[in-house]
């Protein structure tokens, strides 16, 4: 592509040295740069991609995208924000692939890999190919294996080059795609034309990021708002359109933020909601729980269905009930959802029980709304008899408000607790543990174990769970990886509970 073409529609400030070389690619990083691309000066927290444009160009960087004009003789465009620039000479590089897609993002604190992972199976029972975006990676089917990604949501040219992908190659038109707040707020999907969005949840995380909860919902927020443009540019033709093709929306009614949601949202698009606590056009009622999953009755739209899942928990309701209103929204039917669901038996490092005796769950719970959930739902299967333990940790570098505060859910939740290191990162692990504590009533010894080397405190276990008893070991999940200070290391919390209790005495 030509520099003229791919920066025809873009709000540029000035061009510098420009001529119309040929794009080839876009970068961002010089360590990866080839010959013909684009390199985008990014700013960030830690670096200024101003400083690294000559290695680019030594690599052969043709063109630069930059905030400020350098001494280099190519040609550079300057923009007011190449972070957010950069979503759009991606999509115009790719030739807007979401334009022809079935594009659904899901977003909110919690749920959102599980209900992509859902609304893909969903999808698939109903004769139709959908391709996954998300935390995990990128799948192409359920049954596919997972490809590495680097964020919740990917960078934009790595994003939009995926999209590109699924849909010419792979010929796949649906995607479900987990959009996290970060990705909203750094225009990551700038360019995606959603033509669904789904709130699971809001509640505290990233206030090391967004400062205020307020700023968090109107980064979630900015989705919900895509909705109105993303498909048709003249919202005077709205009667044109056929009411399948219109955006939705789709609202957990429960969370305390669905209304400030739903206001965000634009008349003209399509809503529906769900919930268990509140009146909502999907419901669940007589939900009840027991080892083998969770099973409740569906109130939609005056009918009823009855749904027994293998999945467990409160929050997997919840997830549910999102996937099959979305999906109902892109024209499915309940009974083909319910029927999908009921064959599912979970996602990786969610909820997902790593051994039988004790019953031990590994979750990727690592806020205070989540180990919340967790913790009332691993009760829920809890013998009379027996003790519900939890071993989490808080992760370093982040948000330190919600410390406490999960220190006080698993103290009031959990008989015994045990408390140690989740990728630390630059801060001192004696210090997060310090802060969690802070959050406790009273340490007793015989309920409170604090030990900060993660690996440790598993093995721990052995000697605190009998046979009947329930472990939840909380904040990674999914992750096979520690982050240190001065360097990440392998580490799988599955790995670690299967090899303690494949050797321990339980209970001994």
């Amino acid at each position: 592509m030509k520099l003229n073409e791919l920066i025809e529609f873009l709000d540029y400030k000035d061009l510098i040295n420009f001529k119309d070389a040929d794009i080839t690619g876009i970068s961002y990083n010089s360590n990866t740069t080839k010959k013909g691309d684009i390199f985008v000066c990014l700013t960030g927290e830690h670096a200024d991609g101003h400083e690294f444009a000559q290695k680019a160009i030594d690599a052969g960087a043709v063109a630069l995208l930059v905030e400020r004009e350098l001494p280099i003789k190519i040609p550079q465009v300057v923009v007011n924000s190449t972070r957010h620039r950069i979503a759009d000479i991606a999509d115009r590089f790719y030739s807007s692939p979401s334009k022809s897609i079935n594009l659904i993002g899901i977003t909110g604190t919690n749920g959102k890999t599980t209900v992509t992972h859902l609304m893909q199976k969903i999808l698939e029972e109903d004769g139709q190919k959908c391709a996954l975006i998300g935390t995990l990676g990128y799948k192409l089917s359920s049954n596919g294996e997972y490809r590495d990604a680097k964020h919740t949501t990917p960078q934009a040219p790595e994003l939009q080059a995926t999209l590109r992908m699924i849909k010419d190659v792979e010929k796949i038109d649906n995607v479900v795609m987990e959009v996290s707040s970060h990705a909203l707020e750094q225009n990551r999907v700038g360019g995606c034309r959603f033509k669904g969005a789904v709130l699971t949840n809001l509640t505290q995380d990233h206030l090391d990021y967004h400062i205020t909860m307020d700023n968090y919902f109107a980064a979630k927020a900015m989705l919900f708002q895509s909705l109105e443009k993303s498909i048709y540019p003249n919202i005077d033709s709205i009667a044109e359109i056929p009411e399948k093709e219109i955006p939705f929306a789709v609202i957990n009614t429960d969370d305390s933020y669905a209304g400030r949601f739903l206001n965000a949202t634009s008349s003209y698009v399509r809503k529906y909601t769900y919930g268990v606590k509140y009146d909502a056009e999907f419901r669940a009622k007589d939900v009840k729980f027991s080892l083998n999953g969770a099973e409740f009755t569906l109130c939609a739209y005056g009918e009823e269905y009855r749904v027994n899942l293998n999945l467990n928990g409160m929050f997997s309701v919840y997830n549910v009930l999102a996937a099959i209103t979305a999906c109902y929204a892109m024209g499915i039917p309940i009974k083909t959802s319910i029927k999908a669901l009921e064959g599912v038996h979970g996602v990786a490092g969610r909820f997902e029980v790593v051994v039988k005796k004790p019953l031990v769950i590994v979750d990727y719970a690592h806020t205070p709304d989540g180990l919340e959930n967790v913790l009332k739902s691993a009760r829920e299967i809890t013998p009379q008899d027996a003790k519900l333990i939890c071993l989490f940790g808080c992760g370093g570098d982040r948000d330190a408000t919600k410390r406490p505060k999960m220190g006080a859910i698993a103290q009031k939740l959990a008989d015994k607790i045990v408390i140690t290191s989740d990728n630390p990162r630059s801060e001192d692990p004696q210090q997060i543990i310090t802060d969690i504590i802070a959050g406790l009533q009273s340490i007793d010894s015989e309920k409170v174990i604090v030990e900060p080397d993660r690996g440790t405190a598993i093995s721990l276990l052995k000697d605190i769970a009998e046979n009947n008893d329930v472990v939840v070991i909380a904040g990674k999940g999914h992750e096979d990886y520690q982050i240190l200070k001065d360097k990440t290391i392998h580490f799988d919390d599955r790995e670690e509970a299967r090899k303690v209790f494949a050797t321990a005495t339980i209970g001994g």
